[in-house]
Parts: C-alpha cells; structure tokens; sequence
C-alpha cells in the first residue's frame, strides 16, 4: 500500500523511554474488568447466583439480600472504571483499587460470612501491591468538563443498567407494566424514590436498593470530578514562547511547519541545553507532537529524550505527526519508534512559478476570470496592516470559519494579527460593491506564517461565501507574485494525506489493491477533503516533500488517528455551544487581545 513504508529504525526499544505495557499491570486490569462484569451480572440477575457459575458468583459481594445486590452492582462498576486506568499504570487508579478490594472482602466476610470470597478478594489485592512501583503514572491534564461528561455517560449507563435491572424479575413482576413505566421506575429509582412498578416478595427491596446504588455512584463520581483540583489545558507560557521564538530566529528555516510550534494551546519540553524543543498537546491519552523538533539538529536527542520520560511518567501514548523525513529518522533512531509515509507536503518554488504554459492554463484562466469580475488583491506583512483593518479581519475570519471550533494543529498558528508575529504574511481580495457588508469590500484571506527568513508556510484560508468561486486560487497566486518584492523565495501550501496513494491509484496498471486503497480515500474525501486538497495543490506544480507519523506499535495507530483527528478539529466530543455563548466567546477574546496589544504598545 503506497505511503506505507516504514522507516528504518533499530527496532531496539529502551525501558527508559517507555516500551509497551509491562504483562503485570494488563493482566491486572483484565482481572480488575472481569470481577467486575461478574460483580455486575451477580447483583443485576437473579437466575446467575443459582448457575453454574455459582462457584465464581460466591466470590463476589452479590449472592443475596438487597445489601449484597447494591454492594455487588456498585463493586462492578467501579471496577470497571479502575480497569483502564490500571492499565495505564495509573497511580490513582491503583490507589482507588487498593482501597475497593479489602472494602469488598470486609463487605463479604462481615455480611456472609465468606471466608472463600474474602481471600479471592485478596488475592486480586496482593499483585496490586507486589508490583506497586509499576503503577507510578501521573494524571492526565483535566479540567471540570470532564465532570459533565461523567454525568452524562454514567446517567445513561445507570439508565441502560436500570432498565436491565427492573426487567430481570419477570415472574416476580406484578402486571405487565410497559416500557414508560418501567423508564419511570429506573428514574425514580436512580433518586432513591419507589416507582410504578410493583414486585412479589423483598424483590422490590432489592431492586431498590440497586437503582439507589446506581444513582448514589453516579453522584458520588461527578461531585468528586467537579471539585477536584482543575489542571487546565496545556498551553505556552510567556518564557516558553520567547525561547521557541528564539530557537526559530536561529534555526527556523530547516522546518516549514516550525513556527506553528508557537501554538498557545499546545505544552513544550527543552532539551537539557536548551538548544532544542518539542512541543506537543495530551489528547484521549496520547502525547501527540507536530513538525519536527525545534532548534539545533544535534539537540534534539535531547528533547525527544525528556518527550519520552514525559509520556513515560504519564503512560501517555507517544506519537508524532507530519514530520519530515530526517525527523523520523532522528525520531526513530533515538527511540525505537516506527514511522510511516502520511502525506506528502505542497512546496512551491517562488523562482520557477510562472501561470504560463498548458499546465496552469485553469489557473490562469480562472485568476484572470475573477480579475475581470473586479476583484483586487493585497499581500502584506501582518506588521503593515493597519489596527482597524486588522480587527475587521479578524472579526471576518472567525465569521468565515464555518464551524464551531477552530481546526488545525499541525499546520495551523490558532490566531491571527497577534503583534508577536509581525512577520506573518496576510493576502486579502477585496470587491468595491452596491452594498457593502458588515467587513467592507474584504471578500477572501490567506494567512501565511513564516518560514525561516526567506519563506512561508500557509495557514489558513478564508472567504466570503458569497464571494465568487476561486477566491483561494487568486491569492496565492497573488502571494506567489508578491513573494519577489517580500524577499520569499519558498511557498508551503497545504498538506495532502495519501497524496502518492491517490496519484499513483488513478494511473494506467495501478493494481487492485492500490485501485481499492485510492476508492477508500476517495470515498472518505466526502468528509476530510483528501482527494480536494491534493488536486488543489497540484493545480501550483509544487514539488512534494513527505511527511510521517511517528508511533510505537501499530496497534497504536487507530488511537492515535482519532487523537489526531480531535486535534485537528474533525472530531469534537466537546457539547456545542449555543450561537449567542460562541458570540459571546469571541467577544471576550477579541477583548482580551486588544487589553494584550494595549500592555505590549505600553511597554
């Protein structure tokens, strides 16, 4: 499969920078996760205490009574929950775990009186002390929104869990009662009430105090996420910018994507001297660095050593996305790691760009097209726009944006006419009309970030949508005229995934699989623009420059995708604002970044 191909690496894999999973704590959470699918089925079913698996049920807190059923369900849950933070060497989730397990075996040896049921319960706890130095990883960063996503999945897995619970006793169950009753049950339940659901014997008793149990664990869960101490998300510091901007002044130019590593949501690790950085942001558990490290070359063993022992300490998956190829051969080199081709990037030579010959005839065409329509553009230094022209850019590029958070990660800055990066380029198109919109005659824009002293590197594109089709193509040809007079000589457009896969698929004696792998992309550009951006890169003639993602084990690389993915903004699983909070929102920054430039002119 074209954009495959590993890069060679020694495959030798150091303890010190975090191999896969040591045996002990997976078969811990495997052990920690079938107690308690077993805790669960014991306290929800009836018929499972009086089963075959009686044996195995007797070891659990839920063989009788609506106290074991309750103590039973909310053991399981918990368990559950501990399994994947046990996995990931978690020291909070092995404290919590060492907390449950004697609490469970006291429960079962004080209740009834199982002595059998309290030594296996100990028997889970022994490995967890026995290796207690495995489980040193640190917390992930977090914040109080995780408190409301805790709500929310535990509500409807009380609710689904609830649902089983009420129905399990079907010859115990007075009527019939339909499905809305027994949702009402569930609920009333969850909140320590009696619903309309009536049952023979001490059977409602039990599910009682089950549903109690459920919606006692669910508060108890969210209560605890919402006022633990907060660590926010990542971002640089004031001192952290200033040595990246500082390592960039000496040695940007090797890395087009270099200066998007002054993201301010993203955290950075310094090599012991200081020559060297990588910088990096935590999604779903996976440390995810862009680009290749920043500064000196022969620094960056350095960097991506404290990278390691970062993702090391937190069990954080390492993984690197878009580096070049001397990237992931230092990458893979230092650490072991695997690389593979991702996408290719679109450079384009300001020296043998020319809208001459057949080649570029839809380009030349289509500029000259919009020329006529009365469209006129402007290539500018971000430091020689003025204030209120800036603002109005601003304002346009967040109302042009056409989603609700901002995308990019790898191949974009996050912000735009930040008075730190006045060497940013901006090409904007304007149109004289009738009537003028709330921006003026501004109609499309391109920002551009530099590259080192004599390039740059493209970071976003924006435009009206009523403007006419082909405003992107007008300005970078725009930029790409004006670069001469700028002193840039090399032009970074946008980065195509699987850009060989997708040229070399459409070829005459492509193979099938090849066909089959390009019909995939193609398939999947209806919702990630793969197979648009490559043609519209390619309309420039640029030449390619690979690009690779980093990762540990190919297992990895599903998680990794979908980290990218968040960080990308493909993929939000944050609640969605309503129109006016986003307004409101955008309103603080612009407030907060007019207060920022207010204090930099003040100084």
């Amino acid at each position: 499969m074209s954009g495959g191909v590993p890069i060679r690496s020694t495959r030798l894999r150091r303890a010190l920078h975090g191999p896969r999973p040591e045996a002990v704590p997976v078969l811990v959470a495997r052990a920690c996760a079938l107690v308690g699918l077993l805790d669960i089925a014991a306290g929800v079913f009836p018929r499972f205490r009086h089963s075959r698996m009686h044996t195995m049920a007797e070891v659990l807190p839920g063989a009788l009574g609506p106290f074991a059923a309750a103590l039973s369900l909310s053991t399981g849950v918990l368990l559950l929950l501990l399994a994947h933070g046990l996995r990931r060497r978690k020291r909070r989730a092995w404290r919590a775990a060492v907390a449950l397990l004697p609490a469970g075996a006291l429960a079962q040896f004080t209740y009834r009186h199982s002595l059998v049921g309290a030594a296996i319960s100990l028997a889970l706890l022994a490995p967890l002390l026995r290796h207690r130095d495995q489980f040193r990883a640190l917390p992930d960063p977090r914040s109080r929104w995780r408190a409301l996503a805790n709500f929310v999945l535990m509500g409807a897995g009380s609710l689904a869990l609830g649902l089983i619970i009420v129905s399990a006793h079907p010859n115990r169950m007075v009527g019939n009662p339909s499905l809305a009753d027994r949702i009402t049950h569930v609920l009333y339940g969850l909140f320590g009430f009696e619903g309309p659901v009536d049952y023979q014997g001490d059977t409602s008793w039990t599910v009682g105090a089950s549903l109690g149990a459920l919606g006692l664990l669910t508060a108890i869960t969210t209560i605890y996420l919402a006022f633990r101490p907060e660590h926010p998300a990542a971002h640089l510091t004031e001192e952290d910018e200033s040595r990246l901007r500082a390592l960039l002044a000496k040695h940007g130019g090797r890395d087009s994507l270099g200066h998007f590593a002054l993201r301010r949501d993203k955290a950075v690790v310094f090599s012991p001297s200081g020559k060297a950085a990588v910088t990096y942001r935590v999604v779903s558990g996976v440390m995810l660095a862009s680009g290749d490290p920043i500064g000196d070359v022969e620094a960056w063993p350095g960097a991506i050593e404290r990278f390691m022992d970062e993702a090391q300490a937190h069990s954080w998956t390492p993984a690197v996305m878009g580096c070049s190829e001397t990237g992931g051969e230092v990458w893979t080199r230092e650490t072991g790691l695997d690389a593979l081709e991702l996408g290719d990037e679109a450079v384009v030579d300001v020296a043998d760009f020319s809208l001459a010959g057949r080649a570029m005839r839809n380009v030349r065409q289509m500029v000259k097209r919009i020329e006529r329509a009365g469209y006129e553009t402007r290539v500018r230094r971000v430091r020689d726009v003025g204030e209120t022209e800036l603002e109005r850019i601003r304002q346009a590029s967040e109302d042009w944006r056409g989603t609700d958070t901002e995308r990019g990660f790898s191949m974009a800055l996050g912000r735009i006419g930040d008075l730190a990066d006045g060497d940013c380029l901006i090409a904007t198109a304007h149109k004289a009309d009738d009537q003028p919109g709330p921006y003026g005659d501004l109609k499309a824009i391109l920002h551009f970030v530099p590259w080192g002293t004599d390039g740059v590197s493209l970071d976003l594109m924006r435009r009206d949508r009523s403007a006419d089709p082909g405003m992107n193509e007008l300005l970078i040809v725009a930029a790409l005229q004006a670069a001469p007079k700028l002193d840039i000589t090399r032009v970074s457009l946008n980065f195509a995934m699987f850009r060989a896969a997708l040229a070399r698929g459409e070829k005459i004696g492509a193979g099938p699989v090849l066909r089959a792998w390009r019909g995939l992309l193609v398939f999947l550009s209806r919702w990630f623009q793969i197979e648009s951006l490559y043609k519209f890169n390619a309309k420039f003639q640029p030449r390619w420059e690979p690009r690779f993602v980093v990762y540990r084990a190919s297992g990895d690389l599903p998680r990794i995708g979908f980290a990218a993915m968040q960080a990308e903004g493909f993929v939000n699983l944050a609640l969605p604002l309503p129109r006016f909070l986003r307004r409101r929102s955008h309103t603080a920054r612009v407030c907060a970044h007019a207060v920022a430039e207010r204090d930099v002119r003040a100084a």
